[in-house]
């Protein structure tokens, strides 16, 4: 029986270890060649209030190399909102035009809000600071397909912890593995203390460094890198400061470990030096791709073209 059917794909806190096993399995059969045509007759919505690049452009191939087809817009500026609109209304209205709906919105909880009005499945693809539940499902098959399992792995997680919709997401996805992590930051962009807090009450083991230096002989497993925020700092110098002893290269692999692979959600700036990338310590452009056969499985899945 597919508890997926017509469910609602908001937020990684709504998601059990189970759930996540079976986005990762489907993806490997899609990887595999099964359910080509899983959504055949469907029409999917992909409605973009906020750019993007990967998330949009790998939803719309993951339709077309399911059969099915997509439509929306990429511009807010090209919607009905422009005119006054409500996003309640705009949600109410496109329902009627599709089998599901895709949403990224730079405003926390839109997505929620979204899937309180509309008749079909709504998946969030990433809402203001909040979740990013959709990268976090390819990052998860991404570990597996490189370790063989998903359980009691050692992750760095390292960069703007506090505004990274997708270190949020993965943050409570490897707490369900039973990951160790370790998180590190500039002081003012650390993991919120709510979410810290929900880890310490599961017993989630972590620690809090300020500079990757100090996971040297930690032997990760993962260091999953995510981009400085430059729009943060007030200060210019502030953020070149940080921005500098966030910066990944080759002699950081070397501090780290040869074991360690090499994670990040993309688009990087300069927080990984470009002699990384042909090492085979860096996984980030696998990764990235891996998000054609993980949303094809999601999408299948929610509106019944996988069981």
């Amino acid at each position: 029986m597919n508890s997926f059917k017509d469910r609602d794909m908001i937020s990684l806190r709504d998601m059990t270890i189970d759930d996540l096993w079976t986005i990762v399995s489907r993806t490997g059969e899609i990887k595999t060649g099964k359910h080509r045509d899983c959504l055949k007759d469907k029409t999917i919505a992909s409605l973009f209030f906020e750019p993007s690049t990967r998330t949009r452009l790998s939803f719309e191939s993951a339709v077309v190399k399911s059969g099915g087809s997509v439509f929306g817009f990429a511009d807010p500026g090209s919607s009905s909102q422009k005119k006054g609109e409500s996003f309640s209304d705009s949600i109410r209205t496109v329902t009627g035009y599709c089998d599901a709906m895709v949403i990224r919105h730079p405003v926390e909880g839109a997505a929620r809000l979204a899937s309180e009005v509309a008749t079909v499945p709504v998946i969030n693809a990433g809402d203001g600071a909040n979740q990013h539940p959709t990268q976090t499902f390819l990052d998860l098959f991404t570990i597996y397909e490189e370790f063989g399992r998903l359980k009691n792995l050692k992750i760095g997680i390292m960069g703007d912890l506090k505004y990274g919709r997708t270190v949020h997401s993965l943050t409570h996805a490897m707490a369900l593995f039973d990951a160790e992590m370790i998180f590190i930051s500039p002081p003012s962009l650390k993991m919120p203390s709510t979410i810290l807090s929900d880890l310490s009450e599961k017993g989630v083991s972590f620690r809090t460094l300020i500079a990757p230096e100090g996971a040297a002989d930690m032997n990760l497993d993962i260091l999953y890198v995510t981009r400085i925020q430059k729009e943060r700092f007030g200060d210019p110098q502030e953020y070149k400061n940080v921005a500098h002893g966030y910066r990944i290269d080759k002699s950081t692999i070397a501090a780290l470990g040869e074991q360690v692979r090499i994670m990040h959600p993309l688009p990087r700036v300069d927080e990984i030096a470009e002699e990384v990338d042909e090492t085979p310590n860096a996984i980030y452009f696998t990764q990235a791709h891996n998000g054609v056969p993980t949303r094809q499985a999601l999408l299948g899945l929610v509106t019944g073209g996988i069981n």
